[in-house]
C-alpha cells in the first residue's frame, strides 16, 4: 500500500509505525514520498534492511536535513552502490564527522574522485581512522586537493601503503608541511618516485627529514635531486647518508653545500666518494 499513501499521510505516521514498514514497502516508495514524507527522525530509526531497500534514486532524493538523521551505524550498512551512486558531493559534505566514522574502508574506496575531492573537507579527512583511509586507492588520494591533504595527520600519513602514496602528485606532496612529512617512514619515502621527490619536496622539506628517514632514499633518489634541493640537507641528514647514497651526489651538489655541511661528511663517507667528488669536497672546505 505504500505507493498509494500521500506524503501528508506518510509524514503524519509515528516512528513506531514507520518501523513497521516492510522492506518491500520501503522500496516501493517514490522519490516524492521519500523526500517529503519521511523526517530525519523517521530515517534514524529504520533498520539496515529497510535502508538497504532504498534505491540510489530514493537515497539521492533525501535532503541533507533528512540525511542528518541517519546514524553512523545506518550509514555503514549502506551498500557501496548506494554510497557511490546515491550520495552527492553536497550530501557527503553535510555529513558530520560522527556520521562519517560509520563509513567503512570499502565504502570510502567506492566513492568517485569527484565525491571525495568535492564532498569531503580537510576536517572530514583528518577525522577518518587509519583503517578507513586504507580503503582509498592511489587514484583517489591523488585527486585530493591541497586543502584536503592539509587535513591528514602524521599518524594517517604514516599508515598509508606505499602503493597509495604513489598516487600523490608533486603538487600534493609539495603541499604537505614538514610536520606532516615527519609522519612518513623511511620505507614510504624510499618508495616515492624520483619525479615525486624532485618535483614535490623543497630544500626545506629535505632539511627537515630525520636521520631515520634519510636512509630510505636511494642513490637514484639522491641523484634526481636538484643542487638547490640537495643543499637543503641538514648536517644530521648528511651524516645519516650511507655510502651507496653518497654515489648519488653530483660534484655540483657537493660544491653547493656550505663549509659546515662539507665538514659533516665522515671519513667512511669520504672514502666511498669518487675522485671528482673528493676534489669538489676539498675545494669546498679548503
Amino acid at each position: 500500500q505504500a505507493p498509494y499513501i500521500t506524503t501528508t499521510d506518510l509524514a503524519s505516521l509515528a516512528t513506531t509505525q514507520v518501523i513497521g514498514f516492510s522492506t518491500s514497502a520501503i522500496g516501493a516508495l517514490n522519490t516524492t514520498q521519500i523526500g517529503s514524507g519521511l523526517s530525519s527522525t523517521d530515517l534514524g530509526v529504520l533498520s539496515s534492511a529497510q535502508l538497504d531497500a532504498l534505491s540510489t534514486t530514493s537515497l539521492g532524493a533525501l535532503s541533507t536535513t533528512q540525511l542528518g538523521g541517519l546514524t553512523a551505524t545506518e550509514l555503514g550498512a549502506l551498500s557501496t552502490t548506494q554510497v557511490s551512486a546515491g550520495l552527492s558531493t553536497t550530501d557527503l559534505g553535510a555529513l558530520s564527522t560522527t556520521q562519517l566514522h560509520g563509513l567503512t574502508a570499502t565504502q570510502l574506496g567506492a566513492l568517485t574522485t569527484t565525491q571525495l575531492s568535492a564532498g569531503l573537507t580537510s576536517t572530514d579527512l583528518g577525522a577518518l581512522s587509519t583503517t578507513q583511509l586504507h580503503g582509498l586507492s592511489s587514484t583517489q588520494l591523488g585527486a585530493l586537493s591541497t586543502t584536503e591533504l592539509a587535513g591528514l595527520t602524521t599518524t594517517e600519513l604514516g599508515s598509508l601503503a606505499t602503493t597509495q602514496l604513489a598516487g600523490l602528485t608533486t603538487t600534493g606532496l609539495g603541499s604537505l608541511t614538514t610536520t606532516q612529512l615527519a609522519g612518513l617512514t623511511a620505507t614510504q619515502i624510499g618508495a616515492l618516485s624520483t619525479t615525486q621527490l624532485s618535483g614535490g619536496l623543497s630544500s626545506t622539506d629535505l632539511g627537515a627529514l630525520s636521520s631515520t628517514q634519510i636512509p630510505g632514499l636511494t642513490s637514484s633518489d639522491i641523484a634526481a635531486l636538484t643542487t638547490t634541493q640537495a643543499a637543503g640537507l641538514s648536517t644530521t641528514g648528511i651524516i645519516a647518508l650511507h655510502t651507496t647514497q653518497i654515489t648519488g651526489l653530483s660534484t655540483s651538489d657537493i660544491s653547493a653545500f656550505t663549509t659546515t655541511q662539507g665538514h659533516a661528511f665522515t671519513s667512511v663517507q669520504v672514502a666511498a666518494m669518487s675522485t671528482s667528488q673528493v676534489n669538489a669536497l676539498l675545494t669546498l672546505i679548503g
